[in-house]
């Protein structure tokens, strides 16, 4: 068995490490909330988080397909009109994945 000093040692490193890992986030934080960079991500990420979903469902659409071209189609009506009723980009991306995951599993499934 180790001696008293050497577990002490070793608690008090391992509880160090754990309290600069978790403070570490929060210290780095404070400089960067004033910074011009972030501010303009803060503006131009919901919309580039948009577009890389948009790309990312309509990259195998083929409209020659039906029972797959017709739940995107649908999907995506509904999320650019709730988007532009709510203009809430985490209702319109959430509500646009729920039609086409229950249009694509139940009414068009093959």
């Amino acid at each position: 068995m180790p001696d008293t000093g050497y577990l002490i040692a070793a608690v008090a490193t391992a509880v160090a490490v754990t309290w600069a890992l978790r403070a570490l986030p929060f210290a780095a934080l404070a400089p960067l909330r004033s910074s011009p960079l972030v501010v303009h991500l803060n503006k131009a990420m919901p919309v580039g988080v948009m577009v890389i979903l948009a790309v990312h469902t309509l990259r195998d659409f083929s409209p020659r397909v039906p029972d797959r071209a017709w739940p995107t189609v649908l999907a995506l009506a509904f999320t650019v009109a709730l988007h532009l009723w709510r203009r809430n980009i985490l209702l319109s991306i959430l509500g646009g994945t729920v039609v086409h995951v229950v249009l694509a599993s139940t009414v068009f499934a093959p």
